[in-house]
């Protein structure tokens, strides 16, 4: 029999390496396989609603019995009514961690930051590059004003035109939002969810602070408190997936660099952040807070209904004459409403004082607001495209909604009556598109992963 030789035993050698490599690279891939189907499936529940503010809590306690050691549930204070601020970790503590702060439910009518935050906790957990292999561990806090959020939790469920939305939605005013207050409030007055957050951003130093947020009418969108190279090309592939737009126009960032379509860089001190007429400083809010640790932060915005107008780019050629339309319409619908305003405060229960401060702020600040826009052509801080305009006619219908919601609230028939119709008028004026809430969380959840995998490579 012949003697194979060296030229054969290196052969067969290598043979046994090849399959050897097969199979470990084969093993690989049916892993990645997996988890990706595991992801797929968390990142698309079915239920087309929001859930509540204590099932996401219990949610969150299934979810951790279920990880013992890699997951743990705290509370880290609590709300003006005395409710639990709950913080929900992935990852293992250890020498020079990063650790990825994730804020939900900053403000009480959007809804959708909760079960987003669940979603990419279940996404983090399933995938280890995104925690032991990025030297990271993630932490959720899962409503930052619970107390808010339940009282928009008192209507229906499932709410699919913006009448209904407005009409049980409840947003304070500004100094009464946790991540806005530290900025318009006295250190002695300061709220407890505020003092919560900042204690948490102290612990954790975060290299990133995702807040969640969520818009009714518009796209998508990001804002930055510092530059982050790459995000707006990811943003655009990720709602190009989904047919969402994103929005290139904004009120809330109109004086924000944008580097990006889609993505703006707050300005640097001393520089114009937003409208005069908002109280709120961005300077002095929570979302800076991670700097003094060398962090950062990042908003992401995501609509319950689309509207394709605020993804226009092009030139407006007459933003003077619509924004003067814009005003007047503002001025009208805000001097209806203070009459309803006038009607309904002998009538308030001593139980609502709070709806009557956002009924009464809003109708303030109307005017306010109508003046800034009619002179805003005169010397506007970008050249203002279609979808600067669209944004700022969808704000200013806001304003006049969350007036009247709440004057709903209130009691007053009157209120319900201007609700209806002014919604109506929202929805012929701007084409709107229902987005399940399955695909708001899916968008958002994509956004907060990328934007920490630009960060942590």
């Amino acid at each position: 029999m012949r003697s194979k030789g060296v030229d054969g035993k290196l052969r067969e050698s290598r043979g046994s390496q090849h399959g050897e490599t097969s199979r470990h690279t084969t093993a690989e891939q049916e892993a990645d396989h997996r988890r990706q189907q595991l992801q797929r499936n968390v990142s698309h529940p079915t239920v087309d609603a929001y859930p509540g503010v204590a099932g996401v809590v219990a949610s969150a306690s299934a979810f951790v019995r279920f990880r013992p050691g890699l997951c743990t549930l705290r509370v880290v204070g609590r709300s003006r009514e005395g409710r639990p601020l709950y913080v929900l970790t992935v990852g293992r503590d250890r020498p020079r961690v990063r650790n990825v702060l994730v804020v939900a439910g900053p403000h009480a009518d959007e809804r959708v930051g909760a079960a987003s935050a669940m979603r990419i906790a279940e996404r983090v957990a399933l995938d280890p590059r995104l925690h032991a292999g990025a030297g990271a561990a993630w932490h959720f806090l899962l409503c930052l004003d619970p107390d808010g959020t339940l009282r928009t939790e008192s209507g229906p469920a499932v709410r699919r035109t913006p009448a209904e939305h407005f009409r049980y939605a409840y947003r304070p005013p500004a100094d009464e939002q946790p991540e806005w207050a530290p900025s318009i409030r006295p250190a002695d007055d300061a709220l407890p969810e505020s003092e919560a957050l900042i204690a948490l951003i102290d612990e954790l130093r975060p290299v990133l602070q995702c807040s969640l947020h969520g818009n009714d009418i518009g796209g998508a969108w990001v804002q930055l408190t510092r530059e982050l190279p790459g995000l707006a090309e990811a943003l655009g592939k990720i709602c190009a997936e989904r047919d969402v737009p994103v929005q290139t126009g904004t009120y809330d960032a109109l004086y924000w660099p944008e580097t990006g379509p889609g993505v703006y860089l707050m300005p640097g001190p001393g520089e114009q952040a937003q409208f005069d007429s908002l109280p709120e400083d961005v300077g002095g809010s929570t979302w800076t807070r991670p700097h003094a640790y060398g962090g950062m932060t990042a908003l992401f915005e995501v609509p319950m209904w689309a509207s394709p107008g605020v993804a226009d780019s092009s030139v407006h050629p007459d933003p003077a004459r619509a924004l003067a339309d814009t005003a007047a319409r503002l001025r009208e619908q805000s001097r209806t409403a203070e009459q309803l305003l006038r009607r309904v405060r002998g009538r308030v229960p001593a139980r609502d004082p709070r709806l009557l401060r956002i009924a009464s702020g809003l109708a303030e600040m109307a005017p306010q607001v109508a003046a800034e826009w009619e002179g805003l052509h005169a010397a506007p801080p970008v050249r203002l495209t279609r979808a600067h305009v669209a944004a700022l006619d969808v704000a200013a219908r806001r304003m006049a909604l969350r007036l009247a919601g709440a004057l709903a609230q209130l009691g007053s028939a009157e209120a319900e009556s201007l609700l209806t119709a002014w919604a109506a008028d929202l929805a012929a004026t701007h084409t709107l598109t229902w987005l399940p809430v399955p695909t708001q969380v899916d968008l958002q959840t994509e956004s907060v992963l990328t934007t920490a995998r630009l960060l942590l490579p």
